[in-house]
């Protein structure tokens, strides 16, 4: 890439939330750049995504691989296989944002749809190949692909544990909850869920045994095994190095960790926008709400340049 490049907008991160912006933009003849970090994208371990009307099932590759074909099209849009290493902020002229390469390009706004980082455990085997299969953080994603088996909420909160023996229910009848060993009130939650037909088990996981990534028990650090078909375990999350940077050194605002934006998806830095799930907790994050989140960054920028 020339390293004196303009773009109307440049869009760090090439999943749904970062696609929508870029598809919306060019619908409205704005030239942006859309650069993607190399590495797996956080959603590689899924086997499709859901909820979006006429790509039910279709995987983020194909995802990918789709809106891509769209976005050519037109020509206004390019591609960068990059990592972004610095954005700098310029008083009333855009931003300026730099890879790891050393390109650099200017833009009048940049979206971050970067995402975030899923903290998996340390020391659990067979973590890593059931995650987004049979180890799940969201029931609304992929609960129907785990419907009618047994299934285990993981979790330290107790008042999120008390779900475990009915939130569930759309998708299987037979859910226990796992706690640390040290959870304060277990007794009274145990009680609890036992009067509902469910239960709870303390101990730490160190081992999921799965053929493939098909889970079929946990066994705990005392040697116990629970035969479970699926965990909802959801993970800590953490932003990017990239916006952890922007918070650090050009006091990007976050709220409980995640980037705060107004309405129209604009953070703290003038002309800085973000979308997508490193806005929002575990529960507000997905597919659809990325999509929704990405146009409306777009509509906000083009509409902004029309006062």
């Amino acid at each position: 890439m020339d390293t004196t490049a303009q773009y109307d907008t440049v869009i760090i991160g090439g999943g749904p939330a970062g696609l929508t912006a870029a598809q919306a933009l060019t619908r409205y003849r704005c030239r942006s750049l859309v650069i993607e970090s190399p590495a797996p994208p956080r959603n590689a371990a899924s086997r499709g995504v859901h909820g979006l009307i006429g790509l039910e099932g279709a995987t983020p590759d194909e995802l990918r691989s789709r809106a891509w074909e769209e976005l050519d099209r037109y020509g206004l849009a390019r591609r960068l296989d990059a990592t972004v290493s610095e954005i700098t902020p310029l008083p009333g002229d855009g931003l300026t944002v730099r890879t790891d390469d050393g390109t650099t390009a200017w833009a009048r706004n940049v979206i971050l749809a970067t995402g975030v980082i899923d903290q998996h455990p340390d020391g659990v085997d067979g973590f890593a190949a059931c995650w987004g299969r049979t180890v799940i953080h969201c029931p609304f994603c992929i609960g129907e692909e785990n419907a009618e088996r047994t299934w285990a909420l993981v979790a330290d909160d107790a008042r999120y544990l008390g779900m475990a023996a009915t939130a569930f229910r759309a998708w299987t009848g037979d859910t226990i909850a796992i706690a640390p060993p040290a959870l304060p009130g277990a007794d009274d939650l145990r009680r609890n869920l036992r009067e509902q037909g469910s239960d709870l088990v303390q101990g730490e996981i160190t081992r999921l045994h799965h053929t493939d990534g098909d889970l079929h028990a946990v066994e705990l650090a005392d040697g116990t095994l629970l035969e479970r078909q699926t965990l909802l375990w959801p993970q800590p999350q953490r932003q990017v190095p990239l916006v952890e940077r922007l918070a650090a050194e050009h006091g990007l605002a976050l709220s409980d960790g995640y980037v705060t934006v107004d309405d129209g998806r604009q953070t703290s830095i003038p002309g800085l926008y973000a979308a997508g799930d490193l806005t929002g907790q575990t529960w507000q994050q997905g597919v659809v709400p990325a999509v929704t989140a990405g146009s409306a960054a777009a509509d906000a920028i083009h509409f902004a340049h029309l006062a």
